[in-house]
């Protein structure tokens, strides 16, 4: 396939548009402890933690091969980071009930 023929290809993810989570502008370019704390809020995602979650991980693949590798780093740092957040708050009770 040449490259102006990939280039009109077109992808499902440049379709989707949500409105379950509310980041602030310029929040995944901030430090991993800052994203985290943010999308594990209720105002940037009411629908709690997973919800920022699944936003993280949508804005990295998203990004895909344009993402430069310090950067891709410190985002999944936020993943770990976001994931103890959502395994302390079910041990704890915190989770919201479906």
């Amino acid at each position: 396939m040449a490259k102006s023929e990939s280039a009109k290809k077109n992808y499902w993810v440049a379709k989707v548009k949500t409105d379950s989570t509310h980041p602030q502008t310029g929040l995944f370019t901030k430090k991993a402890e800052t994203i985290a704390r943010a999308l594990a809020s209720k105002k940037v995602s009411p629908k709690g933690p997973g919800s920022g979650m699944r936003m993280l991980t949508y804005y990295i693949n998203r990004a895909g091969h344009n993402l430069p590798t310090r950067r891709r780093a410190e985002l999944e740092k936020a993943k770990t980071l976001l994931s103890k957040r959502i395994q302390r708050d079910k041990k704890t009770g915190r989770q919201k009930a479906a």
